[in-house]
């Protein structure tokens, strides 16, 4: 494939455009995927569209400058993303054990980034070329603006903007915001004057002023007060999550040791002009072709799909997605998704089937308040929590309208809806889950009532246990008219805060009555700046103050993990210790509604028996915090040499 319809990733692609050098340089920790999922590529095709010459630096050695030296000096700025994922969250498990594979990387390749990669790559941008503005950004900076507890060194750090030392932190999904930066930079101006945009985040030195600005300014605690202070820690976060609807947000300041933060409003929403501008764009949906030896595990998954719109208006407390995307919920024209469609369609290595038409819930498609002077000035986080907001428009009549014009695009064969449902919207349209029954499901639909708690549910903001069993009763009653045997797959959540060995056990035992044995099992993550992760640290809902029970040793969330997987016999021991921790010996034994039977069985003595024999792994109880160290699996050194002994809990 040509490589000049990719945007350059070296100096001979540079060159060959017949470019003297580029505007902007990209800097991912992803590999270059040319498709409309990955943000390098979207951001990309933005600037290029208004103009500016863009080149994209994927995976660089971080180890030296000379990567980025060997793309000349940018223009107006260098852009800094860790990818498209929390480079965390995929390099570690949930119990902190480094991952075997990364899909974002060609042949799925582990340690071609470092941990936290939007830190380091940004030191390499002025080691490269000093004067040059870096501006950070993606999802890893997007969640790290300002003071957050980091799970993997269970400790409370400063903005992304203090260790990287980048010039402006771009929170969200930035396209506009970008393009500002760099025409306002092209035209002369200074990186410092670009401060007054929505969506940004600085820092102002020990004598900087606040500047002047159309919005009131909030103060929350500074980083001092609540790095030790974990009910500190948890009124700034009931302050920022109320801070956060772009019509009506603040301007929020934070100090950072002896400088200030500021942290601008949000950007306000796309409409649905400006979201078909970035989705027309002439992406190649492909990867680059200097991975044409080895493929990108990601794009294999969302090759076929096609993104419906952006955005959440659910607030789940354990889920980043609002935090980074927004509530306000951004579609695309009907008309340009099913122009992207029979884009798919006409590639000649399409089957036939679009794996996925949707977004971070399917059916939230063109949902919006319907009373948009109430949702100037609304402060709800969720919509949809506790209850369906009576303002909130949930009209189904869309989705389904798109789903059939999807349906008739020639050459398409099968349309599947992959990406989740909420089911207390879908509970109000029988319509919706009739369609989505006869023709967008392959036998089985996953689902998310993530708990059967309704107090664990309350913390998640999630609908009851009540809404999923009655969206399981009307999804069976649409599979049969459709004359289709189909199935739910539910997902849940262990170790979630308020979830205790009583709440796993009375969900083990609604899983088990339902027939469903969950072969996969989701450990809560606490990512940085939710609300659930606020609870784990503290041990308080912030919205409330009221205590909440958590899940902190590594021994105990394996016990949760195991209570909702007793059918296997390798968990018998943990799940017999817990069921007589709460005295529920009524589940041991022969009978229909029992757990586990009372002797272990042969398979659970030799996994027991092999667990003594094997070397514990011992995960690092600070990951990757060593300065410029990062990823790098295999590696000799101190900690290999010294391992902690077998009994210790690292947690």
């Amino acid at each position: 494939m040509d490589t000049t319809t990719f945007l350059p990733t070296s100096a001979d692609e540079i060159a060959a455009r017949s470019w003297d050098g580029v505007d902007i340089v990209f800097v991912t920790g992803d590999a270059y995927v040319d498709h409309p999922s990955f943000a390098m590529s979207v951001l990309g095709r933005v600037l290029e569209s208004h103009g500016f010459r863009v080149a994209i630096l994927p995976q660089p050695d971080w180890r030296s400058a000379g990567a980025w030296r060997a793309l000349g000096r940018p223009r107006l700025f260098y852009a800094v993303s860790a990818g498209n994922m929390d480079s965390m969250i995929n390099h570690y498990t949930a119990n902190k054990k480094r991952r075997n594979d990364d899909a974002y990387s060609p042949g799925g390749k582990v340690g071609l980034r470092p941990d936290r990669p939007t830190a380091v790559y940004a030191q390499r941008c002025r080691e490269a070329f000093k004067g040059v503005p870096v501006v950070i950004g993606g999802i890893e900076a997007s969640l790290r603006r300002i003071t957050h507890f980091d799970y993997w060194s269970e400790t409370v750090r400063p903005s992304m903007l203090v260790p990287s030392k980048a010039d402006l932190l771009a929170f969200g999904k930035g396209e506009e915001t970008i393009v500002a930066i760099a025409r306002r930079l092209a035209a002369g101006e200074s990186i410092a004057d670009v401060r007054d945009l929505r969506g940004v985040a600085y820092l102002l030195g020990k004598r900087g002023e606040l500047p002047a600005a159309e919005w009131d300014t909030l103060e929350i605690p500074s980083h001092d007060a609540v790095k030790d202070d974990k009910v500190a820690f948890a009124r700034m976060t009931r302050t920022f999550h109320h801070e956060t609807n772009p019509f009506n947000a603040k301007r929020l300041t934070q100090r950072q040791g002896d400088r200030t933060l500021v942290l601008n409003p949000p950007c306000l929403p796309l409409d649905e002009a400006a979201m078909d501008a970035i989705y027309d764009l002439p992406y190649t949906r492909r990867p680059h072709p200097r991975y044409r030896r080895e493929k990108v595990p990601a794009f294999d998954v969302i090759r076929d799909s096609v993104q419906i719109m952006r955005g959440c208006f659910g607030g789940c407390t354990f889920c980043s997605i609002t935090m980074h995307e927004g509530r306000v919920i951004q579609s695309r024209s009907q008309r340009s998704i099913v122009e992207e469609v029979e884009r798919v369609a006409a590639a000649k290595d399409f089957k036939g089937t679009v794996s996925d038409l949707g977004g971070p819930t399917a059916n939230m498609y063109k949902m919006r308040c319907t009373r948009p002077e109430v949702e100037a000035v609304c402060k709800r986080l969720s919509c949809i929590h506790p209850t369906v907001c009576k303002l909130l428009g949930t009209d189904h009549g869309p989705t389904i309208s798109l789903m059939r014009a999807a349906r008739k695009v020639e050459g398409v064969k099968r349309v599947n809806i992959a990406s989740g449902i909420r089911m207390d919207l879908a509970n109000l349209d029988d319509r919706y889950v009739d369609e989505l029954a006869k023709h967008h499901v392959g036998g089985h639909l996953k689902v998310a009532p993530e708990h059967q708690s309704d107090d664990v549910l309350s913390l998640m903001k999630k609908p009851s246990a009540e809404a999923f069993e009655t969206f399981g009763k009307k999804f069976e009653r649409a599979s049969a008219r459709a004359g289709k045997e189909q199935y739910l797959v539910p997902y849940y959540i262990a170790s979630h805060p308020g979830s205790g060995v009583k709440e796993m056990v009375d969900l083990a035992i609604f899983l088990k009555a339902h027939g469903y044995k969950p072969r996969q099992v989701q450990d809560f993550i606490p990512a940085p700046m939710d609300i659930a992760t606020c609870m784990y640290w503290t041990g308080l809902d912030p919205m409330t103050m009221k205590p909440v029970e958590t899940v902190n040793k590594l021994r105990d969330r394996k016990v949760q993990r195991a209570l909702m997987q007793w059918f296997k016999p390798e968990n018998w021991f943990q799940v017999n210790a817990a069921l007589r921790s709460i005295d529920r010996t009524d589940l041991i034994g022969s009978g229909p509604e029992c757990l586990i039977p009372a002797n272990p069985p042969k398979a659970a003595i030799e996994a027991r028996r092999k667990k003594a024999q094997d070397p514990t792994y011992v995960h690092a109880k600070d990951a990757g915090t060593s300065a410029t160290v990062g990823y790098r699996p295999g590696r000799t050194g101190h900690r290999k040499k010294h391992k902690r002994p077998p009994h210790h809990d690292a947690s």
